[in-house]
């Protein structure tokens, strides 16, 4: 289990991002995924509710909506992942609109059970309309993620933004959040992936923007970027190699559903190439 501070973490990222590496994040549904990142080398994980739903073989659009108790799921899988990992950091992903917890107590007991830190997820950035101008109207929006950024600095936990426009990029630097991450919406690719994405090079234009929102307040600010069609190495190198100041990915179903869903299918079609060798 991570026992490094903050100011350790972040001297930590500073430093190969200095040396011109990317800080690369990973989402894991399960203890096996956490493993495997921390032997990849990945820089932190997140544990997100949603990772239970991939993993389990639905869409992790499942993660947004009213199937469990997000911020109890995640809890639960921190028991899962949290034994199984050695040194690499661990963010639990928090429901911060959550109406049925006190958020500043809530995130006490994040600390307390090992995390490093927390990530705003289920995000509200990913609705809009209607309904987003509903739960911006009625107490559940993303000003009440703000304040969970807020609070889990005061309480030195490391902290990760998802943001989506240029107002929520704005308001997380602000914030003081450690890593902004402009979200690109669900990763495209797989069995259970997004049809309806933006394009790389559109995600390249967006990208853009929220960079220049979090540097016009925070000009040494962390960003990486996650998700739509950004599902592979070769498409993160794209957008990085585009975007400058943008120094890293954070990846989930792009990083779990996806490898397993190709390492599996082939290994298992492999099972029926076999032959009849005894003659």
């Amino acid at each position: 289990m991570n026992t490094l501070t903050r100011t350790e973490l972040l001297e930590r990222f500073a430093t190969k991002i200095a040396a011109g590496q990317p800080i690369i994040g990973g989402g894991a549904g399960t203890g096996l995924s956490a493993k495997c990142a921390e032997a990849a080398g990945l820089d932190f994980i997140v544990i997100y509710n949603s990772g239970r739903y991939r993993m389990a073989g639905r869409s992790s659009m499942a993660g947004l909506m009213p199937y469990g108790d997000a911020n109890a799921i995640v809890m639960e899988m921190g028991t899962e992942v949290l034994p199984v990992t050695d040194s690499i950091p661990v963010l639990a992903g928090v429901c911060g609109t959550d109406p049925f917890r006190d958020i500043p107590r809530f995130l006490d007991t994040v600390k307390a059970a090992g995390f490093a830190g927390v990530q705003n997820y289920p995000t509200v950035c990913l609705f809009d309309g209607i309904i987003r101008a509903n739960l911006e109207e009625t107490g559940l929006g993303f000003y009440r993620e703000v304040e969970l950024i807020k609070a889990a600095r005061e309480r030195d936990l490391i902290t990760a933004a998802y943001v989506h426009d240029e107002a929520e990029a704005k308001a997380m630097a602000e914030a003081g959040a450690d890593i902004l991450v402009p979200h690109m919406g669900l990763t495209t690719s797989g069995m259970i992936g997004a049809q309806s994405s933006l394009s790389l090079d559109e995600s390249v234009e967006l990208v853009t923007k929220l960079r220049d929102a979090i540097f016009a307040v925070d000009p040494q600010a962390t960003v990486i970027c996650h998700g739509g069609p950004i599902a592979a190495p070769d498409d993160a190198r794209y957008v990085l190699s585009r975007v400058d100041g943008v120094v890293g990915f954070l990846g989930a179903s792009s990083m779990e559903r996806l490898p397993t869903e190709i390492a599996m299918v082939e290994h298992m079609t492999s099972f029926r190439t076999i032959r009849d060798v005894a003659g």
